[in-house]
């Protein structure tokens, strides 16, 4: 740009175009100057005329009334339910009244508590829910198989729970609880104990998918769950802190990586529980029995067991912290119902040997049909089971049944748990009262320590 030049952009002509817009789009002669675009409108505070003055709201005058009546508005002052003048008229006599405003301040804390409080725990099924939406756009390479799903999701739903609480609530009293024989059994323990219970009957799977023994390389081979239970505790210089969360969580990560690389064929391995001593032949089965008597679980059912007690244990942790605790995702709680129902037959058959139960009414076959019991579950992993009552190996069905009986999911595994007596589980029964004796004392008598 020269000096002392000028650029047209700098100083516009002055707007000689036709009068109206639709002008400047012909043809005419210096039409082609006029701009397309109109030019912005101006504001009303640039034009120098007066803003609009808004009216203002109309005060509300408070009412006029008498002690009494103001006395009577204070609930509804306290629900928010007055209209405007009589809110008015309520606040300026709670400013010069002191009972109105001592009843007026309680009322509105009352309002409160008619809302319950919402929890702030996740719903136990939301895991399970989110799994599956992530699992159905990518299957996993290794998936987890089916009968292993319920102690994945329980022993998280534990270790979410474990890390919630403090360094003091580890120490807190728990008292275990199951059923022997005809009547409940307690021992003490803590919070940390009853982990230290979890990883060392863990342990029995990990011994069977060749896992190391928490219990250390000097135990020689399975016992039951108590006496492994007791050595652990014993071994302990300290009673167990929280520092035993570390090796049961990775002990179930282990669990559950095995057996997800061994896949769904190793649901047939078998899993010891110790041996018992096994008393006389049974005479309504025909069979006989040798001294000791091996207790195994196929490794299918042997998770599902885990998943079960890790579920209870939680809860009795729960209750000590004082910490609310759901129940297994429906599908889960079915398969530990149906697992508990299957083995309610030999339960009550060994019942049976010691003497603990009426003795059989008939000789069964193997396959041939008895009496039968339905079991019905309603609720949660409801459904209905028939348990045979004269022999484990007869055959159950509707047509022989003689007796029925009525629970709620989570109460008949409270039963199963040994955390309820039989006398108080059934909520329905009919029938053969011998055979729905027997029955409910078998499921009570499946809990252990």
């Amino acid at each position: 740009m020269r000096d002392g030049a000028v650029s047209g952009a700098d100083t516009p002509e002055p707007f000689e175009g036709p009068d109206r817009p639709e002008d400047a789009n012909t043809g005419t002669p210096g039409g082609a100057a006029v701009p397309r675009i109109p030019m912005p409108r101006s504001s009303i505070e640039d034009t120098g005329e007066p803003l609009p003055d808004p009216s203002p709201p109309e005060p509300v005058e408070p009412l006029v009334l008498e002690h009494r009546v103001l006395k009577s508005l204070l609930g509804a002052w306290a629900l928010a339910a007055c209209s405007a003048a009589e809110s008015a008229a309520v606040d300026d006599h709670l400013g010069d009244c002191g009972p109105c405003a001592q009843e007026a301040l309680r009322l509105r804390d009352a309002v409160g508590l008619l809302h319950p409080e919402e929890s702030l725990d996740l719903d136990p099924g939301l895991r399970t829910r989110v799994l599956e939406s992530c699992l159905g756009r990518r299957p996993p390479r290794i998936p987890v198989p089916e009968w292993a799903v319920p102690y994945d999701a329980e022993t998280a739903r534990l270790d979410a729970l474990l890390q919630d609480i403090g360094d003091s609530e580890w120490h807190a009293p728990v008292r275990l609880r199951w059923f022997e024989e005809n009547g409940p059994v307690t021992r003490k323990t803590t919070v940390a104990g009853v982990i230290a219970h979890l990883l060392a009957v863990d342990g029995l799977v990990g011994l069977a998918l060749g896992l190391d023994d928490p219990l250390g390389p000097e135990t020689k081979g399975p016992r039951d769950p108590a006496h492994r239970t007791e050595a652990y505790w014993r071994a302990s210089y300290f009673p167990p802190t929280r520092a035993v969360r570390g090796p049961w969580r990775e002990q179930t990560h282990e669990v559950i990586r095995t057996v997800s690389f061994a896949g769904g064929g190793s649901g047939t391995l078998p899993v010891p529980y110790g041996t018992v001593a096994a008393p006389g032949p049974d005479p309504g089965s025909g069979a006989g029995s040798d001294e000791v008597q091996r207790i195994e679980l196929p490794l299918r059912d042997s998770m599902v067991d885990r998943a079960f007690e890790c579920w209870i244990h939680a809860g009795d942790i729960a209750d000590a912290v004082d910490y609310p605790y759901a129940p297994p995702a429906p599908r889960h709680l079915h398969r530990m119902i149906d697992l508990a129902a299957r083995m309610l037959p030999g339960t009550l058959a060994d019942r049976r040997r010691s003497g603990l139960a009426a003795p059989s009414r008939g000789l069964v076959a193997a396959g041939a049909p008895g009496r039968s019991l339905r079991l019905e579950i309603e609720g949660l992993g409801g459904g209905e089971w028939f348990i045979p009552l004269d022999s484990p190996a007869a055959s159950a069905s509707a047509e022989e049944e003689v007796a029925h009986v009525a629970l709620d999911g989570v109460e008949f595994c409270r039963l199963a748990a040994g955390h309820v007596s039989p006398e108080e589980a059934a909520a329905g029964q009919d029938g053969d009262r011998e055979a729905i004796r027997d029955v409910l004392f078998a499921a009570a008598s499946l809990s252990r320590m």
